[in-house]
């Protein structure tokens, strides 16, 4: 993905990595013969360098090759600020390296002074390095789904009339049927036909544990099979599949404006005015009080170049593109910066119920056996009884026997009975599983505590289904949308965090409380309909809360626009959601509470970077003024501009540390 041009700072952006990292190296190289016949680090290392023909002209050539080609970018970009009436970093470094030119040109001219060819070349240099850092941190999110993207199969094995045909992964077309080899990459979204194996999606999840797939599971294009042979329906390829609706996501995040960039734009804009008042300041000033003209030139160049705002430059920049890098390698894909800076100081998350807090499918989630039934044998027996219905109910009591690794026995004589339930012959017994119905039809009379069992569950919203043997009801299933194993735990941590936790439903009261209770949730919004969660989340914000909506980014997507931060639950396959801030690529509450972790990391590294190099400037300037001159504090050109490559680098290395983050 090419990097685009965009406004501020970083318009200087739309020249290639590549550029950037050409300039630098043959700055570099051109550096060097100024740095080793100059007269800075001969004097200060006390080593002569050799003799050459024309020796004392080496640092005027190339310290002006350096000037006019890896300058230029600077230049262009002072250039294009001062035309939009913005002056700001690129006006402050073209600057210093012209006041250092100009400076250098004189004393070659004459001008008694030392000459700064060494100092603009080396700060040319250091800041055409910063910037191709930069470049490479703000590009590195999208490399590394870059990376994902070249483990796309060429070739993949289509399957036509029985026939096993090799294809270009181009030609694959919605509705074909590939087969994907134990330790093969899948070639294309698409939904499993046949087969069971465990795939590797680290690389879009950060979740290092494989995910099982079978019959009916989505999978994604790029991600690597395990041992199981699969058989795969393509739904999405090319640009229509989940990697490049990712890799446009985080494209789009990248290229999005922080507020944190636009205060560190308005302080270099500042710090532009303070910059060339205090240069003029200190020519009058120590022009006045008679200073050499040798000593006043000095001073002023030393102000200009010191005030030179590199630092302040890569403050913001750098921690918001390390940022969205974290966060994609933990599947937090972040689509607008403000969205992940605004996270930090959010007081309420709202959650959607239905596929967000609970799987969106129904399982069994209690079980009351009669007698001595244990609780395991009733629902492998009542699994095997509906293995084959595909009613919703018959998929929850498969599913959850399935989930708790259940051996499902055979059935045989299998009988639906439209309206009741199913009958069949399961290990030499006569069962059936159904509802109310079926126990009337059969005059079964349900056990006193089955009975309370079942009012129970209805009372929190849930179904009652039961298994029965002959004129005996062996256990009462209660069936609803079951809650996610990770809900609990993302309360908990929001909670915590002095985060309010609201849950907001289009389902009935009851099960809105059961799900609130079983949670822990601080309060519950039941019975909403889709067009009115967005009025949910603006009465929340009158009340002077700052809002986060987490919901699947289809009916929530005007709740989510609503928020001060939307977050939209991808859901694999569906990861290119096109509402909220930040797309979750794992459906994993808890990864709300690494939002806000990774906000407040943020936004930690950005105030330290800020303060230190703007802080830098406020010591540093009067400094080169020199103010402390009669207490022998002076600053010359050369100090000035270590101290300035050395805030830089500072700036840098600390914006590297959020990596370390642990979320």
């Amino acid at each position: 993905m090419a990097h685009r041009d965009h406004t501020g700072h970083d318009e200087h952006a739309g020249h290639s990595v590549a550029m950037f990292r050409n300039r630098f190296w043959i700055s570099l190289l051109l550096t060097i013969p100024t740095l080793v016949w100059g007269e800075m680090i001969p004097r200060a290392l006390r080593f002569t360098p050799p003799a050459v023909p024309g020796a004392r002209w080496i640092p005027v050539v190339f310290g002006t090759a350096v000037f006019l080609y890896g300058g230029l970018v600077f230049l262009d970009g002072a250039r294009r600020e001062l035309a939009n009436r913005a002056p700001g970093m690129m006006t402050l470094i073209s600057l210093a390296i012209v006041v250092a030119f100009l400076f250098s040109v004189a004393v070659t001219l004459g001008f008694e002074a030392m000459p700064l060819w060494w100092e603009l070349a080396s700060l040319v240099t250091i800041m055409l390095l910063g910037h191709w850092m930069e470049m490479r941190s703000i590009t590195q999110a999208e490399g590394a789904l870059q990376e994902l993207a070249k483990l796309l199969p060429n070739v993949a094995t289509r399957l036509e009339e029985g026939r096993m045909v090799d294809v270009p992964i181009a030609e694959l077309r919605d509705g074909d049927l590939v087969l994907v080899r134990p330790g093969a990459n899948v070639p294309a979204d698409g939904i499993v036909r046949e087969g069971f194996s465990l795939l590797d999606e680290s690389m879009l999840t950060g979740e290092s544990r494989r995910v099982e797939k079978r019959a009916g599971s989505g999978v994604i294009a790029g991600t690597v099979n395990g041992d199981g042979a699969l058989r795969i329906e393509v739904t999405r390829t090319g640009d229509r599949t989940a990697l490049a609706g990712i890799m446009r996501l985080v494209s789009q995040a990248q290229h999005s404006r922080s507020r944190g960039q636009d205060v560190a734009d308005r302080v270099a804009f500042y710090l532009t005015i303070v910059a060339i008042a205090s240069a003029l300041a200190t020519a009058i000033v120590w022009t006045a009080l008679g200073a050499p003209a040798v000593f006043t030139v000095e001073r002023v160049v030393t102000v200009l170049v010191i005030a030179c705002p590199h630092a302040l430059g890569l403050a913001v920049p750098l921690v918001v593109a390390i940022s969205t890098t974290v966060g994609a390698q933990h599947g937090l894909i972040v689509r607008d910066r403000r969205g992940l800076e605004q996270a930090r100081r959010l007081q309420t998350v709202v959650f959607d119920k239905t596929g967000t807090l609970t799987l969106g499918q129904h399982r069994v989630v209690a079980i009351q056996t009669a007698g001595d039934v244990a609780q395991s044998n009733a629902l492998r027996l009542a699994a095997g009884v509906e293995h084959d219905a595909e009613h919703p109910v018959a998929r929850a009591i498969v599913r959850s026997a399935e989930e708790r690794e259940l051996t499902i026995p055979l059935a045989s004589e299998v009988q639906a009975i439209p309206g009741h339930g199913v009958e069949a012959v399961v290990e030499g017994r006569r069962l059936a599983v159904g509802g109310p119905n079926l126990l009337a039809r059969l005059g079964v009379v349900v056990p006193a505590p089955l009975r309370t069992f079942a009012d129970d569950a209805a009372a929190q919203g849930q179904g009652a289904v039961y298994l029965v043997e002959g004129t005996r009801t062996l256990a009462a299933f209660a069936v609803a949308d079951a809650v996610r194993p990770q809900s609990r735990e993302a309360v908990r941590r929001l909670r915590d965090d002095g985060v309010e936790v609201v849950m907001l439903t289009g389902d009935t009261r009851a099960v809105a409380e059961s799900v609130a209770r079983q949670l822990g949730i601080d309060s519950a919004y039941a019975e909403v309909l889709p067009e009115e969660k967005a009025a949910t989340i603006r009465a929340l914000q009158l009340k002077g809360k700052r809002v986060a909506m987490v919901g699947d980014g289809v009916n929530d997507a005007p709740a989510l626009a609503t928020a001060d931060v939307g977050v939209a639950i991808g859901g694999g396959t569906d990861v290119a959601a096109e509402s909220g801030d930040i797309v979750l690529v794992r459906n994993d509450p808890r990864d709300v509470a690494r939002i806000i972790a990774l906000s407040r990391a943020t936004y930690r590294k950005m105030v330290q970077n800020l303060a230190w190099a703007a802080g830098y400037n406020v010591v540093a300037i009067p400094l080169a003024a020199g103010v402390l001159q009669s207490r022998g504090v002076v600053l010359s050109p050369a100090v000035g501009a270590v101290l300035m490559s050395l805030s830089t680098i500072i700036v840098a290395v600390n914006a590297q540390l959020l990596r370390r983050v642990r979320l």
